[in-house]
């Protein structure tokens, strides 16, 4: 983390360790660093408790290998989401203990500790092909420190199997809802429980599904209430958004 490194700067000043000079210098890249094609946001864990996390599209493998060596070398942890295999083939050689997470396409690579959370977050898909996003918002959330249990398949065309298993909703503080078509797996989900719901809707469907336009509206004009909803198959943010919940709970607890 930041905070550590600051601290583990001032006491090697203090020891004798490194000059001042070398301090002031590696001080100038906390609060980010400027590699001409990213500029990356090492303060952001201070700011908001969890570091920045590489969004691969778009960026070369060149380019991600760059951010991920700047990351290494300040000792935080370390995700890319939306990594295709070609991408992780191409930066497995950074770190001996580098995972990738094939579903859910996302590359981590742990250097510190992450605190496990007391409360669960349910990641609950409408159907089999909804899987991917929905494992997304598990690896993701996971990764940030929260217990997670899955309940897949169970969309509203055999509404039976998300009745069977109410006790799963019962028992989680926060739960994410994913689903493709019409996306009304949130609605019911959300009229079954008192937690909070974040719905993912996703591009599965027919086409009038509009590669998940139809379902996104539909969640958005969801009937039932505490439902928040993020965009178009986007189970990082669900992930991100779940742990934010999570934390906040945790802390007000205390």
């Amino acid at each position: 983390m930041t905070e550590n490194r600051i601290y583990a700067l001032l006491t090697d000043v203090k020891e004798g360790k490194i000059e001042v000079s070398q301090a002031i210098e590696e001080l100038k890249n906390l609060p980010f660093e400027d590699l001409g094609y990213a500029k990356i946001d090492h303060h952001r864990e201070i700011r908001t408790g969890y570091p920045e996390v590489i969004f691969c599209p778009g960026k070369s493998t060149s380019q991600i290998r760059g951010i991920i060596t700047s990351l290494l070398a300040k000792n935080t942890n370390i995700m890319a989401s939306r990594a295709s295999q070609e991408i992780f083939d191409a930066v497995k050689d950074l770190a001996s203990n580098i995972e990738y997470y094939s579903e859910a396409r996302t590359i981590f690579i742990q250097r510190t500790e992450i605190k496990q959370s007391k409360s669960k977050i349910l990641v609950v898909s409408g159907g089999t092909s909804d899987i991917p996003v929905a494992e997304e918002a598990v690896v993701t959330a996971e990764k940030l420190g929260c217990r997670v249990e899955k309940l897949y398949d169970v969309g509203v065309a055999g509404i039976h199997r998300l009745l069977a298993n109410k006790h799963l909703l019962d028992e989680a503080q926060v739960i994410i809802a994913v689903a493709g078509m019409e996306g009304a797996l949130a609605s019911v989900v959300g009229g079954l429980t008192d937690k909070p719901v974040i719905a993912v809707p996703t591009s599965i469907g027919y086409g009038a599904n509009f590669g998940g336009l139809a379902a996104l509206l539909a969640m958005l004009n969801s009937c039932a209430s505490g439902i928040g909803v993020v965009n178009i198959d986007n189970g990082f943010g669900a992930g991100f958004l779940a742990a934010t919940i999570i934390r906040q709970i945790e802390s007000n607890s205390k």
